[in-house]
């Protein structure tokens, strides 16, 4: 999983060590947050692909609980029509059926725990995203005002002034 290694790695980074190494730390943290926002959206789009996935296995469970009692009342209806090679089919039918409801089941409940993980990763992914933008607005604010300050203890050429002549 390309996504969550990179997740991983972006999280792990500790922020404060490599701006202190870094020569422009502006930029380092802009190109951070946006590669964490590019790795926001494909988590994203990950966890809405799984999400579609369980909302179809969810109809494919529907579909075999549906089948499983239609099954188990053809097995009531050739018993009453005393049909018991015809009730066992229907039974086996209705097994079958009952085995894919429970293998759907699972798969939800896998598919609950992996929509679970990325929500956790999605939000811990825009806390970091938060964390870098406050500290980029920062660096910003920071550089303005060395800026400033650079400006204002250079010298200031002082204006000669002559006397004037009346």
């Amino acid at each position: 999983m390309g996504v969550f290694s990179r997740l991983r790695d972006i999280v792990n980074s500790n922020l404060n060590s490599m701006l202190e190494k870094a020569e422009d730390p502006e930029k380092l943290i802009k190109m951070m947050i946006m590669e964490m926002e590019d790795t926001l959206v494909e988590i994203k789009a990950s966890a809405a692909g799984v999400m579609a996935t369980r909302k179809k296995t969810e109809r494919d469970l529907t579909r075999c609980r549906t089948r499983a009692g239609d099954w188990a009342s053809k097995a009531q209806l050739a018993l009453g029509k005393d049909r018991e090679d015809l009730a066992r089919e229907a039974l086996r039918e209705k097994r079958f059926y009952l085995q894919q409801t429970e293998a759907f089941q699972n798969e939800i409940g896998e598919f609950d725990k992996l929509i679970g993980q990325y929500q956790d990763d999605i939000r811990m992914l825009e806390e970091k995203l938060v964390e870098a933008r406050e500290k980029h607005r920062v660096l910003v604010t920071r550089h303005i005002h060395a800026q400033e300050a650079t400006r204002l203890q250079k010298p200031v050429p002082k204006a000669e002034s002559t006397p004037a002549a009346m």
